[in-house]
Parts: structure tokens; C-alpha cells; sequence
């Protein structure tokens, strides 16, 4: 299933293969899994300029536990509150990661206690690591030498990025006090700086490029 896997998810990177879409990830628990509804039509399109990338700009949404998961090379996991994986949904979500998948956490705010034990499920041996700011993906087609950029205050305290390494690689990255999400959306949505939301779309390309790389 990994090699099926890496051979679809490598084609996004050539202009004349069929487009893909991005996906975002719906899970129960109550929480607002579709939280800025136009992230990732932002983050396609920035890709597809930046990267050379063929993305659909219209996202796709899947369940945790669907077959369809397996579609998508790149899943975007957002919201502010509750997080619960079933048994077989943490175990399907398992299998996507270590097929080749990727998955980008991003805590929209109030997400943290409950995701953290969600992907415990998932991955019951495995640790959120900090990443450090030499590690790759912070130096894929953009450079972020301090790291995570800061985009929203939340509890002003810095922007870190976590991973759950399978094997050697990088099958999640979990982005906190940071919020991507916010600064890929519409630029009247959250009335970002210009600045802010280009950090935003570069680090969101920069998980694009970490997650084919593989």
C-alpha cells in the first residue's frame, strides 16, 4: 500500500498529470472541524504558482475513517475544541500514515488537550516531538530560520512545530500557537498583514513539499 501510495501522490508535482485535491479532515467529538472554509483553496492555489504543484482548488473533505482517506496525499486536521477517534478510525488514520500519508494538525485555538490524546490513539507508541529549527521542513522552497512563523496572538506564547516520526519520517506535523489556517484564508476574513498571510502560504507549501518528499 506504501508504494501505491508514494506513485499517486507524486503526481501533484508535474504540471501535466491529472490535479489532486487537499483534503480536510472531519472528525467527531463536537469539535469545529471545518473551521476557514477557505484555507486550502488558498493554500492550492499558492502551491500550484510557488511549487509548480497541479492542485484542484476545490478541497475535498473526508472522515477520519473512511476508505477515501487514502485518496489524498496531503490532509489538513483543524478546529477549537473536542477531538474523539473511534477505534477503527484512529486505526484507519494509522494505516493511511504509515501507507505514505501525511497529516498537518493545526490548532485553531483550544484544540491542543484533545488532539494530543486523539493521535495517542492513533499512534499509542509513538511521542509529539518538537522539531528543531534546522530540521527540513522548515527549509523546503522557503527558508524559516527561527522556525514556525507567528501568525495569530492566541496566548502569545512562540509558535512551536511538533511531529510524530514513523520509522524515520515525518507522517504529522502538528502546528500550535501558530495557526496557519487563519492566514491562508481570505485576506478580509481575519484582516491579517500581507506579511503574515505570505508566511502563512510558505509554510503551508513548505508541508506540501515535506509531505511528497517522503
Amino acid at each position: 500500500m506504501r508504494f501505491l501510495l508514494i506513485l499517486l501522490f507524486l503526481t501533484p508535482l508535474r504540471n501535466d498529470s491529472p490535479p489532486l485535491k487537499l483534503a480536510l479532515l472531519k472528525y467527531n467529538g463536537g469539535g469545529d472541524w471545518y473551521s476557514n472554509p477557505t484555507a486550502l483553496p488558498n493554500l492550492a492555489k499558492f502551491c500550484n504558482q510557488a511549487l509548480g504543484t497541479n492542485f484542484d482548488s476545490d478541497y475535498a473533505t473526508v472522515e477520519v475513517g473512511s476508505a477515501e482517506l487514502f485518496n489524498y496525499p496531503f490532509v489538513h486536521m483543524t478546529g477549537h475544541g473536542n477531538v474523539v477517534f473511534s477505534d477503527a478510525e484512529a486505526d484507519n488514520l494509522r494505516n493511511y500514515l504509515i501507507g505514505g500519508g501525511f497529516l498537518h494538525i493545526d490548532d485553531n485555538y483550544g484544540m491542543d488537550p484533545f488532539v494530543r490524546p486523539a493521535m495517542k490513539k492513533v499512534f499509542p507508541d509513538l511521542q509529539f516531538v518538537e522539531l528543531p529549527f534546522e530540521h527540513e521542513v522548515y527549509h523546503q522552497e522557503f527558508d524559516f530560520k527561527n522556525g514556525l512563523p507567528k501568525i495569530h496572538l492566541h496566548d502569545d506564547k512562540p509558535p512551536q512545530g511538533f511531529g510524530l516520526f514513523w520509522e524515520g519520517r515525518l507522517v504529522c506535523f502538528y502546528s500550535y500557537e501558530s495557526d496557519l489556517g487563519d492566514g491562508w484564508e481570505d485576506p478580509g476574513v481575519h484582516k491579517d498583514p500581507e506579511e503574515k498571510r505570505k508566511a502563512a502560504l510558505q509554510m503551508g507549501a513548505n508541508l506540501v513539499q515535506t509531505a511528497f518528499e517522503y
